[in-house]
């Protein structure tokens, strides 16, 4: 009969050992799909039932194997994590997608309120009501679709990297999973960084770039939250310090690329999506900000470039002629869109005419679209009404003293720009100049910021179209004396001729009749720039009609050819008379001609004897006569004198008329080389 004792010890050690099987195959079954409770059973094992069958052979190979079976699970976990980097890498886009969406969903009704402000203002046309119903629907469309957005977790199945850290935790090899998994994320980091080359040719280039990025810290936020250990603030923090230099310095190079000012918005737009949206996880984005108003500089140098095309285009399209109005409604029309005060204009009655031409109410209009097209990239910059009213300021006074100037000059300058035409220019820039003010109001009615606050900038309007003024009016006497040249070009004198005309050249009553014609339209002119434009006309032409008689290549004049000339003379002198140009005093633009009036008197009365005695005194009959011109002149008879014999009404005393020319040349001469020697 068996010893009961030895019994239940068989018995014990037979229900022992079909534990210990139970268990080993319960982890051969669990190593293929649940990692760490096969861990925790192969503790069991160790601690629990080995101790009690460790007599038996099956129980040693059983423990020779548990190293390899940790091994294995170790390996086959850590491919899991690899497969998970893996799907995270190519995912990050989606991640990061979703959410920019989440924030930009989340302000949008704030931005859609502020700029229905900005709407209201200036669409003041349409309903009110209409615009409320159309905002309310759409902040109520885009609620919906918030609450249709994925989170991260959704897009993201984190267990394996949760195994993974459990499994190597009960390994006690914790320190080797994290090294690893922050190594590879770094490696990851740098080529989420890398942009595409040609990233600056499209928005959605920077969506992408933008959009892996937040991909990548938002599921490292995730690992920071839901993981102990395995990344850590100061981790995150120095993997975000060295991602964000890289993206600045990404985004200043790319962003220098961008002449359109529609993509740089967009940029702006998404760099504030961005930077809200890692921002709401924790990270740090000043810097980004700080990059924004680099970027808002380009943005206006590219909107300063759209706008001169757009005003080269409004000038090549203009007439230069003053806006025709034949009703009420036309009438309208044209003051709503630019802002004209005249009292004397609206009682005239119909048809009438604004003064300026059709480009003044354009480029106010293009001003002001300049100036909402500026605004828009303060939208969401969390900056103060002003630093905005400020920028907006800025950015309108480099419009208009840049780029509208610049345009300005430019037109004024171009060949095919008649005296008509500057004429209207000036007209123009009066107008849009004391239009200035009513662009200073529409700024502060956006901002709401005082023009009469301390360090409000005024509009440099005043100097702009003062200055453009002052081009136009030198263009004027340029192109008025160019005019003149013309006419002058077409005289014909014959020079050796022995009886004048009787009549004055045909050129120059051309000219004459040109030059009343012109200075009718110059009385829309400021009453100075209309004088000043006449005095400039009659002094240039009496200059070359001076030059005409001086002329080294003319070596030959008759008395008749001077009569004739002097005939031409008195025709300029009784334009200038004629008051041409109302405000002249007293004989002021006969003065203009002074010079050629003595000098013809001075020959045709041969009154040598008075010049002689009277040079140099200021009561002299001649004191405008140089003698060095004088001489030129005389030289110029006396060789006609020799040959065409025009002094034949002096016959009967030639030899004493002779004398007298050459006694005349050498007093002449004298005068000449006497000034000559004191200057």
């Amino acid at each position: 009969m068996q010893d009961p004792s030895r019994v239940c010890n068989l018995h014990h050690s037979s229900r022992c050992k079909i534990n210990v099987r139970r268990t080993f195959y319960r982890v051969f079954f669990l190593t293929s799909h649940r990692y760490y409770s096969a861990l925790k059973t192969m503790e069991q094992l160790e601690n629990v039932y080995f101790p009690r069958v460790s007599q038996y052979r099956f129980c040693q190979l059983m423990i020779e194997n548990l190293p390899k079976l940790r091994e294995d699970i170790k390996e086959i976990s850590m491919s899991d994590l690899k497969d998970f980097l893996e799907s995270i890498r190519k995912h990050s886009d989606k991640i990061g997608e979703t959410a920019m969406k989440q924030v930009r969903l989340k302000r949008r009704e704030g931005f859609q309120k502020m700029w229905y402000i900005y709407t209201m203002e200036y669409y003041s046309t349409i309903k009110k009501n209409e615009i409320l119903a159309c905002f309310a629907t759409w902040i109520d469309l885009e609620t919906i679709m918030l609450s249709e957005v994925l989170t991260v977790q959704d897009l993201v199945d984190f267990s394996p990297v949760y195994r993974c850290l459990h499994i190597y935790s009960v390994l006690g090899d914790e320190e080797t999973f994290e090294n690893y998994y922050r190594k590879q994320r770094k490696k990851q980091a740098r080529l989420v960084l890398q942009p595409q080359s040609n990233m600056h040719e499209t928005v959605d280039g920077y969506r992408r770039y933008f959009t892996q990025i937040v991909g990548f810290f938002v599921v490292e936020d995730h690992i920071l939250h839901v993981t102990q250990g395995l990344v850590t603030r100061a981790y995150t923090d120095e993997l975000w310090n060295m991602a964000l230099s890289k993206i600045i310095a990404v985004l200043r190079a790319h962003s220098s690329y961008c002449t359109d000012p529609d993509l740089v918005l967009e940029l702006k737009n998404l760099i504030v999506i961005f930077a809200d949206t890692l921002q709401g996880y924790g990270f740090p984005v000043n810097r980004l900000f700080d990059l924004l108003f680099e970027i808002r500089d380009q943005y206006n140098e590219t909107l300063l470039k759209k706008w001169a095309g757009v005003f080269r285009d409004i000038f090549e399209e203009d007439n230069y002629s003053p806006i025709p109005i034949v009703s009420e409604e036309e009438y309208k029309v044209v003051i709503s869109k630019f802002p004209f005060q005249d009292p004397d204009l609206e009682k005239q009655p119909f048809p009438k005419k604004f003064p300026m031409s059709q480009s003044v109410p354009h480029i106010y209009i293009q001003v002001k679209e300049f100036i909402y097209a500026s605004l828009k990239f303060s939208e969401s910059l969390h900056r103060s009404s002003t630093e905005i009213d400020d920028m907006l300021r800025k950015s309108t006074n480099l419009l208009l003293t840049r780029t509208l100037s610049s345009c300005l000059l430019n037109l004024i300058r171009k060949p095919h720009i008649g005296l008509t035409e500057l004429v209207q220019i000036i007209i123009n820039t009066t107008h849009l100049e004391q239009a200035c003010k009513y662009l200073e109001d529409f700024i502060t009615n956006i901002t709401n910021i005082s023009q009469e606050t301390v360090h409000t900038t005024r509009l440099y309007g005043l100097s702009t179209f003062k200055d453009a003024r002052h081009a136009a009016e030198g263009e004027i006497y340029t192109k008025l004396n160019q005019k003149i040249d013309e006419f002058v070009q077409l005289a014909d004198y014959d020079w050796t001729m022995s009886e004048p005309d009787g009549r004055a050249s045909g050129y120059l009553m051309d000219l004459i009749n040109f030059l009343r014609s012109i200075f009718q339209v110059f009385t829309h002119l400021p009453g100075k720039v209309a004088q000043t434009a006449c005095m400039s006309a009659c002094q240039h032409l009496s200059t070359s009609l001076m030059q005409m008689l001086l002329d080294s290549e003319l070596k030959q004049i008759s008395m008749g050819a001077v009569q004739q000339f002097n005939l031409d003379v008195i025709q300029c002198e009784l334009f200038a008379s004629s008051e041409p140009v109302p405000g002249f005093q007293g004989d002021t633009l006969q003065l203009a001609f002074i010079d050629l009036r003595q000098l013809l008197d001075l020959f045709m009365v041969w009154d040598w004897s008075t010049y002689l005695a009277d040079y140099g005194q200021p009561a002299s009959k001649y004191l405008r006569v140089n003698p060095n011109t004088a001489l030129t002149l005389l030289e110029k008879m006396k060789d006609t004198s020799k040959k065409n014999n025009i002094f034949a009404q002096f016959r009967k005393n030639d030899r004493d008329k002779q004398k007298l020319i050459e006694t005349v040349v050498k007093q002449l001469r004298s005068l000449v080389n006497g000034m000559s020697q004191h200057s």
